[in-house]
């Protein structure tokens, strides 16, 4: 199953604070770790949400609100997207994680949704171009 690791924003990460080099240096540990073990598919940092934008959507209407944005609980600092046997294994792997905020922080894990998940709504000819889709996106 692969699931999105997503790291919650802190008032640190949205106010730009970088990382200690002894917070970086552990996180690329940890990340090493990840890869070595084959869990890790890939992984970022997010710049504040000052840096970016959101488009609400209402019918055909489309409005750009600029960030930041105020709920710094709801914002998302950073993720990672893994390959696991288990919702468990996926735990197990954020438990060993190090702290990736100087202050106290969160990491949310959410199953990513498979093919299988959408039933007879994903019809055949869905199936046959978001496999194309995949294919073309691992070729470059």
């Amino acid at each position: 199953m692969r699931v999105m690791v997503m790291v919650k924003a802190t008032p640190s990460s949205e106010a730009g604070t970088m990382p200690s080099t002894a917070l970086m240096e552990a996180m690329g540990r940890f990340n090493e770790e990840l890869v070595k073990a084959g869990v890790m598919l890939a992984g970022e940092g997010l710049k504040p949400s000052s840096q970016g934008a959101r488009v609400r959507f209402s019918g055909t209407s489309r409005t750009v609100l600029d960030g930041p944005f105020a709920e710094t609980r709801e914002l998302v600092a950073g993720f990672w997207l893994w390959q696991v046997r288990s919702m468990d294994e996926a735990i197990e792997w954020v438990r060993r994680c190090p702290n990736p905020m100087p202050e106290a922080s969160e990491i949310e894990i959410r199953p990513v949704f498979e093919a299988e998940d959408f039933g007879a709504e994903f019809t055949p000819e869905l199936r046959e171009q978001e496999a194309r889709l995949r294919d073309q996106l691992v070729r470059g």
